[in-house]
């Protein structure tokens, strides 16, 4: 059987598509989906939409019974047009309006995360009996793409939150948190999980009875560096239940969204120009037709280290280069603290795959920054065509 890389590339071999663009392997989302199940046998897996939103993705998991994280309006809109039914759909974002609320539980939605008491209040006057989940602040190490501060109370406060869900009329389901994404040390999880362990306690206390407990998305994939297999994954999560629930374990949930796609998709980019600062400046800087604002967003700070490939035949010698975006902006700079090497022979014209790049691509591509049209996408299954955009 052909690998994923192998379709890919013979998709753009014969459709020759223009750069820059993005091809998904729905095949291999599909494979990634299953091995995750397989790995976390009773768990519900909630797709993360915002790692890749594209239909032909969110279709794919629904007919394969998938559920979905969504952060917005429109990302129920997409899961209901994908044919997933409202109750699949799982509002994981604690910023939203409350005309959201309500127009998701219009359409069926009925789990939510809070993390204020104002949030809440909205969820019982608009989504009256809801299940609800408090969004926990962790102190774990840092992940590849760390949230930071952004999300989450203390354990008392998220206790507190799910007691004051119980009076309002909600359903006080559980306890959410997020390691961080491409979080590659596992012990992330126990940490949180043993914190989250404390929010039931504390709640158990006063009355309420969580049984719910969603350890978020994190699980990492292999770029420049690799990442622990699922397995490894797995392990950790199951022995950090065991550590701090010595009696029945909680419902779990998970949440991948670029553990499912980003192996599925690679990007062509074309070299739009290759030019050396001064004439004894070793680096050579390599423009290409895609930058931090049309798809490559996770580049900066350096933090997401994609793998390029040349495509065609550029044996000979290598030598280091600065990747940079298309654009009139300074900081659409790719690498220049990271060695790369190209060949010497590179030049304008000549294509790269970036490999590795299903996930928050496309997705957070700009929507016409310097007149660059959104990162074109392309789904195939079976090897053809299935969508393009």
């Amino acid at each position: 059987m052909s690998t994923t890389l192998e379709r890919l590339r013979a998709f753009l071999a014969e459709h020759t598509p223009p750069t820059p663009c993005l091809v998904i392997d729905v095949d291999t989302v599909l494979e990634r989906y299953r091995a995750l199940t397989r790995a976390f046998p009773g768990a519900r897996l909630q797709y993360a939409v915002k790692a890749n939103p594209e239909p032909a993705v969110l279709e794919a998991l629904a007919r394969d019974g998938a559920a979905f994280d969504v952060a917005s309006p429109a990302e129920i809109r997409s899961c209901l047009a994908a044919g997933a039914p409202g109750g699949t759909l799982s509002y994981g974002n604690t910023v939203k309006k409350p005309a959201d609320i309500a127009m998701a539980h219009a359409a069926g939605v009925r789990e939510f995360t809070v993390e204020a008491t104002s949030d809440l209040e909205n969820i019982a006057e608009h989504a009256p009996g809801a299940q609800v989940s408090a969004r926990l602040l962790i102190e774990a190490p840092a992940s590849v793409t760390p949230f930071g501060r952004k999300f989450g109370v203390a354990a008392d406060e998220a206790a507190a939150l799910l007691v004051r869900a119980a009076d309002l009329g909600l359903d006080p389901v559980g306890v959410s948190f997020h390691v961080g994404s491409q979080q590659l040390d596992l012990t992330a999880w126990d940490i949180a999980i043993g914190s989250a362990a404390k929010v039931f306690g504390s709640a158990a206390e006063r009355g309420v009875a969580l049984r719910r407990l969603n350890v978020g998305g994190g699980i990492g994939v292999g770029y420049l560096e690799q990442a622990p297999p699922d397995d490894a994954y797995a392990d950790a999560i199951a022995g950090a239940l065991r550590a701090h629930f010595p009696g029945p374990a909680p419902e779990l949930v998970l949440e991948p969204g670029r553990a499912l796609v980003a192996e599925a998709g690679v990007i062509r980019t074309e070299v739009v120009l290759v030019s050396r600062k001064a004439a004894d400046d070793p680096y050579r800087w390599v423009y290409l037709d895609i930058g931090r604002y049309n798809g490559l967003a996770e580049t900066e700070n350096e933090a997401i280290a994609y793998r390029f490939e040349v495509v065609g035949d550029h044996s000979g010698d290598t030598g280091p280069v600065i990747l940079a975006g298309p654009t009139c902006d300074g900081d659409d700079v790719l690498y220049q603290r990271r060695t790369y090497r190209l060949p010497v022979s590179l030049r304008p014209g000549d294509q790269l795959d970036i490999l590795s790049t299903g996930a928050y691509t496309a997705s957070y591509s700009s929507v016409a920054f310097n007149g660059i049209e959104p990162l074109r996408t392309y789904c195939i299954s079976g090897g053809r065509l299935i969508s393009a955009e």
